[in-house]
């Protein structure tokens, strides 16, 4: 009984001590978190529609579906900042800014999520094909969506198209990095709001 107690005390000693050195690894530095904003100014987008809306989580390779923050110093490699991540993955920033600007706008009906119970009438199905800052040449924030406009009675796509922006950006920094980002977003989100009023 007396080596059980003591074997038991010794796996608790170790266990802590393992913890611990974790712990002084990361050197007990917490990760920045950054979030992203949706454009409040809409009064370029002309028309509205009594539609309403669903948006989905949008889709991404691996690379991009995480809370990292990606940075590509030359076209074929990809890197991230190692001192700060995303609220989320990134596809749900996305999503969650994406209805955001629909719900700013004013233009739309009214706009859900998955889940939500409610009858909707399109479906906007978005894959990120780039969110990124480009350090080759001059840097610069990068940003690219493939969007989708699915008749949710149906299922037949009623029009797709890509949107993209690039704006100059400072990458030294991941805050920095992340207004150019969110410059970035700001336009292509101004402008998938205005097509998809224009469309439905």
């Amino acid at each position: 009984m007396q080596f059980i107690q003591t074997y038991r005390s010794l796996m608790i000693a170790l266990g802590c001590a393992l913890l611990l050195g974790a712990c002084s690894g990361l050197g007990g530095k917490e990760l920045a978190t950054y979030d992203l904003s949706a454009p409040q100014d809409f009064s370029s987008v002309q028309g509205r529609t009594s539609a309403q809306i669903l948006v989905p989580v949008p889709t991404a390779l691996k690379s991009l579906d995480s809370e990292m923050i990606v940075v590509r110093p030359s076209g074929s490699e990809i890197t991230y900042y190692g001192d700060s991540q995303w609220s989320d993955r990134l596809p749900r920033v996305v999503q969650e800014k994406l209805i955001q600007s629909f719900e700013n706008s004013g233009r739309v009906r009214s706009v859900a999520k998955p889940g939500e119970g409610v009858v909707v009438d399109y479906k906007i199905s978005a894959t990120i094909r780039q969110f990124e800052l480009r350090e080759d040449g001059t840097g610069r924030a990068a940003i690219a969506l493939s969007v989708k406009i699915i008749n949710d009675r149906n299922g037949r796509v009623r029009a797709s198209k890509q949107f993209s922006a690039t704006v100059p950006a400072q990458t030294t920094s991941a805050e920095k990095g992340v207004a150019a980002l969110d410059q970035a977003l700001d336009l292509v989100l101004l402008e998938i709001v205005g097509w998809v009023v224009r469309v439905i």
